[in-house]
């Protein structure tokens, strides 16, 4: 398994608070590993909590959005503020939710090429603009997103995981994270 840098260590699964150590076994249990994001944050604990807490209420529900066009948000933006991390752990997301292979390397080199709708190009570009330009949003933007059919509150999930996902960047950048070699193949060969 790829450790996390070193710049703030993880601590030991046993010194954890109880919530976070059990959140840590059942994602090991599930993914086969433990993403080095969870080990990193579990750094700091409140903050571990915050996160993944609003990390869940935006990723994990269900809405106008799928799972799969939310992980292409997460891996457009990340390509932008050039977050490895990011770019590779939810790129490999993507391509389980969508069971797309190729997805997740188009969107991240250009999504503008990618083999995705209409619908999807036009949440891409509001999601580019909130990551990158947030205070030139208009009018304008909201109305290109009508003909597409997103409702006010996927036009605030779209904002809101681009916006996340600008924290959950610089904070990868910044603590050198890296991603666990276990994703670089995740959704692109079958599982045996």
């Amino acid at each position: 398994m790829t450790q996390p840098a070193q710049r703030f260590p993880a601590p030991a699964l046993d010194t954890l608070p109880d919530d976070i150590r059990t959140r840590l076994l059942a994602v090991q249990e599930k993914s086969g590993f433990v993403p080095n994001v969870f080990l990193t944050l579990a750094y700091r604990p409140d903050e571990f909590r915050a996160f993944f807490a609003y990390h869940d209420a935006l990723m994990e529900k269900d809405g106008g959005l799928s799972k799969a066009e939310r992980e292409m948000i997460v891996v457009a933006t990340s390509a932008a503020n050039q977050c490895q991390y990011c770019v590779i752990a939810h790129g490999a997301i993507l391509r389980i939710r969508a069971k797309n292979p190729l997805i997740a390397d188009q969107v991240a080199v250009n999504y503008r090429k990618a083999d995705i709708t209409p619908r999807q190009k036009a949440m891409l570009d509001f999601a580019m603009k909130v990551s990158a330009d947030a205070q030139r949003i208009s009018e304008d933007d909201f109305a290109s997103l009508a003909p597409h059919g997103f409702s006010n509150d996927d036009i605030w999930d779209i904002a809101a995981i681009s916006a996340f996902f600008a924290l959950s960047n610089r904070l990868a950048n910044f603590t050198g994270m890296r991603p666990n070699d276990e994703f670089y193949m995740m959704g692109r060969v079958p599982k045996t």
